[in-house]
């Protein structure tokens, strides 16, 4: 690193720091990051209490930050970037925003587009409340898109860390396959009759990732409660990153996320034992967020904690759980 300051908080695994993600970028060095993970905040019309700029400069701003992206970024790197959707102010007409962020993305600044994925949180509320509650004419937005980027055509990547369960309709075809199929060629002129050959384990994912937004009595927000502060109110759930940290990235590789928030991508490359970085402009923000390194403390300390990062932005403690230190190698 070249002059980062000094962390706010430290775990055994991460460091984060309060600032501009514009300038603490700079300060990373040349392919040193194996995994940048962010959500920033959306070109919503509606202003949000963590702050989100304007749809007519967004796209913009947040190019501002990615060039920075691309050069920390090693070749065998990812930038995964989580955008929700928006709508034209007064209008019944999506915007283009986050499919402007990707075309620019790579017409201008040389990323390759690995593979678009969507997720599906089931748990959103019906929303816009103009166009989906009031004149019913829209079905709720309930996808954001999720751009899985790279600077080169084969960033490291290995599907077998993430395959999701068989259905039971799939075991019963893996333990008798010539009982329940008969091997065939699909209308499309796929010849499948080596696909039930044997147990690998899982199933391959698709790239629609559905995981409900339900976080609601985790030790972060109970630890928030308790300190008096609200938690971050655009927080995403941590499986999210964790299935693109486990999918992307190797035990020891650094993954980095410049929009931290409640640093839920930190706490999710913490548990799968990566390194990592947070940046995060708000300091009352990135103070609450080392509540998700405290829940094996008793509440007096962790609430100590926090009071010493909320009132000295200098203070940095070690505060990651014994029982980490113990488990992970």
């Amino acid at each position: 690193m070249k002059s980062l300051p000094k962390p706010l908080y430290e775990t055994r695994r991460g460091t984060a720091y309060v600032g501009d993600a514009r300038h603490l970028l700079r300060q990373l060095d040349d392919d040193s990051v194996d995994l940048v993970l962010t959500s920033p905040p959306f070109a919503l019309q509606r202003r949000k209490a963590y702050g989100n700029e304007d749809q007519d400069i967004y796209v913009d701003w947040l190019l501002g930050f990615c060039t920075d992206v691309r050069r920390i970024l090693r070749p065998s790197g990812s930038f995964v970037l989580d955008l929700g959707g928006a709508y034209m102010k007064g209008r019944p007409v999506r915007s283009l925003y986050n499919y402007r962020v990707l075309l620019r993305l790579c017409d201008e600044l040389g990323f390759r587009l690995a593979e678009e994925f969507f997720w599906y949180n089931p748990a959103k509320l019906p929303s816009p409340i103009e166009w989906v509650n009031k004149r019913k004419i829209r079905a709720k937005d309930a996808v954001n898109t999720v751009w899985w980027l790279a600077k080169t055509d084969n960033p490291k990547a290995d599907i077998t860390k993430v395959l999701v369960p068989y259905s039971k309709r799939m075991l019963k075809l893996l333990e008798d396959p010539e009982a329940f199929y008969t091997p065939k060629k699909r209308p499309s002129g796929h010849d499948i009759g080596e696909a039930f050959s044997g147990q690998n384990g899982g199933a391959i994912p698709p790239n629609l990732l559905q995981i409900p937004n339900t976080e609601s009595n985790s030790p972060y927000l109970r630890l928030c409660k308790l300190a008096g502060v609200a938690g971050h109110p655009a927080r995403f759930p941590e499986k999210l990153p964790a299935f693109f940290i486990a999918f992307l990235t190797d035990p020891g590789d650094l993954v980095l996320d410049f929009f931290a928030g409640s640093n839920t991508t930190g706490a999710a490359a913490e548990a799968a034992g990566r390194r990592w970085i947070a940046f995060e402009i708000d300091h009352g923000y990135l103070a609450a967020s080392a509540f998700r390194f405290l829940a094996e403390r008793s509440e007096v300390q962790a609430l100590a904690t926090y009071r010493k990062l909320r009132q000295d932005p200098e203070a940095a403690e070690r505060i990651v759980p014994e029982y980490v230190q113990q488990v992970l190698p």
